[in-house]
């Protein structure tokens, strides 16, 4: 079915709320359309494209297609764009073709991160938007966050001198861990992409963000050291509703799974292990879902293979230095950073940034105050300003709404295809430029 006013992309949108498309109806692309459907003066999604009936029945507003092809079959009917843009929101190997198609087809295009597994993929991605001359944003959302927007302020006014360093920990959390990384869709390289890439492009992205400078050289260190078979409790079952050691076990899916469906009412991460379950009336429902699904598996017994620690040096542009680690075992919390100045010091928790001035001697804490840390909290407001930013430049046209364009995410991308070669060959690699 044809659609009146489409517009160029980039071009100003006047007297209507932006069109958007979703691609993609899963966690991540429910989390963005969320802040559409609360702001309908300012956007609309006009269209939804994902296989399962009931994720695009979660999006009733919008024409249910199939996949993003029956999308782009409607495009070529059409004689041009359904929508404005499109936001891309399926698995870290479903990124390319969609993207690539879809901002040939003239549609803006937000995509989540990972770009995509391999450098080759990132690189064609990257050529193609360009090619196309539409906009383009990769979900690099913790460059969105107010935090963020304070660290910057802070290094940015020039309190601390010259930057000479920084130390970044992501905490990933021991039960986040557990779901998204043994037991879920992020758990293997070949089905997803490593976890520098999967959990931590975010990172290598913020570093060079709040620090405006290249990462040019790393070396990186890791390993899967804890979830293995080898380390499992004696008399552990496959099993976790099975096993004679689940009390005493800090990974069990009972401890993770039941308190979660009283508190959640369904979402993040109950959503994740069955579609069916809302609310603790639904706990045969969960534990048939633990029975006969992935998430009920002893993390000991799965076939994940993702590192679950890693250590990434670097050498930035301009003489600084960085060190960014990875970890599984900690709480599920926000990042944690220090940057280093020849003039004074930073220490930075996700909510507040405390400040040391060597000149005077004196110290200032500045609140930005509580945020979630993780995706079922809107990663502590990135995720809206994320789509806010991206539908502001599509209303009007001016592009430097968008922090996080194609040529600053490839290079957060080509900074962790690097870690990678250096932990599996044990080599300091060049970060290349472009």
């Amino acid at each position: 079915m044809a659609t009146d006013q489409t517009s160029t992309a980039g071009t100003p949108i006047e007297g209507r709320p932006v069109r958007i498309a979703l691609v993609g109806a899963g966690n991540r692309g429910l989390t963005y359309a969320a802040w559409i459907r609360d702001h309908p003066e300012r956007a609309r999604i006009v269209a939804v494209a994902d296989p399962r009936p009931e994720a695009r029945a979660l999006v009733p507003t919008a024409t249910g297609y199939g996949d993003w092809r029956e999308l782009l079959a409607a495009t070529e009917a059409n004689g041009g764009p359904l929508a404005d843009g499109v936001i891309v929101a399926t698995q870290d190997r479903e990124h390319a073709e969609p993207v690539l198609a879809l901002a040939r087809a003239g549609y803006g295009v937000m995509t989540e991160k990972p770009l995509a597994p391999t450098e080759a993929e990132c690189r064609t991605i990257v050529e193609g938007v360009e090619a196309a001359g539409v906009p383009f944003a990769v979900c690099h959302v913790m460059r969105y966050t107010p935090y963020t927007d304070l660290v910057k302020s802070v290094v940015d006014s020039g309190v601390l001198g010259t930057v000479t360093g920084l130390d970044h920990l992501e905490p990933v959390g021991w039960w986040h861990y557990a779901h998204s990384y043994v037991r879920g869709p992020w758990r293997r390289e070949d089905h997803s992409s490593p976890m520098i890439l999967a959990k931590s492009s975010h990172d290598l992205d913020w570093i060079a963000y709040v620090t405006g400078r290249r990462i040019e050289t790393v070396a990186s260190f890791g390993s899967l050291a804890h979830f293995r078979p080898e380390n499992a409790p004696a008399g552990a079952a496959a099993n976790c509703l099975d096993c004679p050691v689940e009390p005493s076990c800090p990974y069990s899916a009972p401890k993770l799974y039941y308190p979660a469906l009283r508190t959640t009412g369904g979402a993040w991460p109950i959503d994740h292990v069955t579609a069916h379950a809302t609310g603790p009336q639904d706990e045969a429902v969960l534990t048939e879902a633990l029975r006969t699904g992935p998430y009920g598996r002893c993390v000991y017994r799965a076939d994940n293979d993702v590192v679950d620690n890693q250590v990434v040096a670097m050498q930035l542009s301009g003489g600084a230095t960085a060190v960014f680690t990875m970890t599984a075992f900690t709480e599920q919390t926000h990042r944690q950073t220090r940057i280093f100045g020849s003039h004074g010091w930073l220490r930075g928790d996700g909510e507040r940034v405390t400040v040391h001035d060597f000149r005077d001697d004196t110290t200032q804490v500045h609140e930005v105050g509580a945020s979630g840390s993780n995706a079922a909290d809107g990663h502590g407001g990135g995720d809206s300003v994320l789509v806010e930013s991206f539908v502001t430049a599509l209303a009007t046209g001016d592009r430097s709404h968008i922090r996080s364009g194609p040529v600053e995410s490839l290079g957060s991308h080509l900074a962790a295809f690097a870690a990678e070669r250096s932990r599996h060959q044990g080599t300091v690699e060049t970060v290349p430029p472009r």
